[in-house]
C-alpha cells in the first residue's frame, strides 16, 4: 500500500525522511516551471499509467485535454495523476535483500527497463523518429528488464541509500523493510556529481530483479541465486536460530 502515491507516509515520505532524493513532486499543473512526466492511469488498463510531458502549464492543458478526447484517460484519473520533475540520467533498478537475521543489506542484482514503444522509437535513426513522431506518440508501458551493472562507486553510494531506508522503514513502520525490495531510479549528474534520483519503491520482490545476470550475489555466496532461494536461505536459518517470529508480521 505505500507504493501507491495518495495514501499518507507513502514512499515519498519514506524517502524524504530517509534523506534520500526523489523528483520534485508538483501539488498542481499551474506550478509547472521545468520538464515535468505526467503519470496518469489509464482509462482502459488502470493498472497502467499513460505517462505524457509537459513544459509548463499550457503545454499541460493540450497534452491532457488530447488525451481525454481519444479517451486514453478520464478526468478522475487526471486529476489523482503524480506531476514529477522529469530527471534526465541513465536508468538503473537497484534490488537488495535485507536479512533481518544477519542485519545486513544485501543487493540481489541491478537492471534497467524496457519500454513499449519508447524501446522501437529509440532504435530508429533521428530522422525517422521524427517522422514517426508525427503519428505516433510515445508510451512507456512496462514489457520486461535487462541486466545493467554498474561501476563500484556507485554500488557504494547505493549501499548507502539502501541502509538509509532501510533504518527509516524501522522507525516510521516496525518492525520495517523484511527481505526484499529496491529503489528505482536514475543516476543523475546535473548538480555536478553522480547521484541517484529514486522515481519509485518497490517494497518486495521487484518485477524482474534479474538477479542471476548481474555479479552481486555471486561475490557474496559463491554463486548467483534468486530471490526464491535467498528467501529460502533466510527462513531456513530463521528456524534454525528459532526466530521464525522476527521475519514475518
Amino acid at each position: 500500500k505505500l507504493e501507491e502515491r495518495d495514501v499518507p507516509k507513502n514512499q515519498y515520505y519514506l524517502l524524504e525522511r530517509a534523506g534520500i532524493r526523489y523528483p520534485r513532486i508538483f501539488k498542481s499543473p499551474e506550478e509547472i516551471d521545468r520538464l515535468v512526466i505526467v503519470k496518469v492511469n489509464e482509462a482502459i488498463r488502470g493498472y497502467e499509467r499513460a505517462f505524457f510531458y509537459a513544459s509548463d502549464y499550457e503545454d499541460y492543458r493540450k497534452k491532457s485535454k488530447e488525451l481525454l478526447e481519444r479517451k486514453m484517460i478520464t478526468k478522475e484519473s487526471l486529476d489523482n495523476a503524480v506531476i514529477e520533475e522529469y530527471i534526465i540520467g541513465a536508468q538503473i533498478n537497484f534490488n537488495y535483500f535485507y536479512s533481518v537475521i544477519n542485519n545486513e543489506l544485501e543487493i540481489m542484482g541491478t537492471d534497467t527497463r524496457r519500454q513499449t514503444n519508447l524501446d522501437g522509437l529509440i532504435r530508429l535513426p533521428a530522422n525517422e523518429q521524427l517522422e514517426v513522431l508525427k503519428y505516433v506518440k510515445p508510451k512507456l508501458i512496462e514489457t520486461g528488464h535487462i541486466a545493467a551493472t554498474t561501476k563500484e562507486s556507485i554500488i557504494e553510494k547505493i549501499f548507502d541509500l539502501g541502509e538509509r531506508f532501510v533504518e527509516t522503514t524501522k522507525k516510521e513502520y516496525p518492525p520495517g523493510i523484511i527481505g526484499p525490495f529496491a529503489l528505482q531510479g536514475a543516476i543523475a549528474a546535473d548538480r555536478g556529481k553522480e547521484e541517484m534520483v529514486v522515481f519509485d519503491v518497490s517494497m518486495r520482490i521487484p518485477g524482474s530483479p534479474l538477479t542471476r545476470f548481474t555479479p552481486h550475489t555471486g561475490y557474496l555466496y559463491g554463486e548467483s541465486i534468486s530471490y526464491g532461494e535467498r528467501i529460502a536461505m533466510e527462513v531456513k536459518k530463521a528456524i534454525e536460530a528459532d526466530r521464525l517470529r522476527d521475519i514475518v508480521t
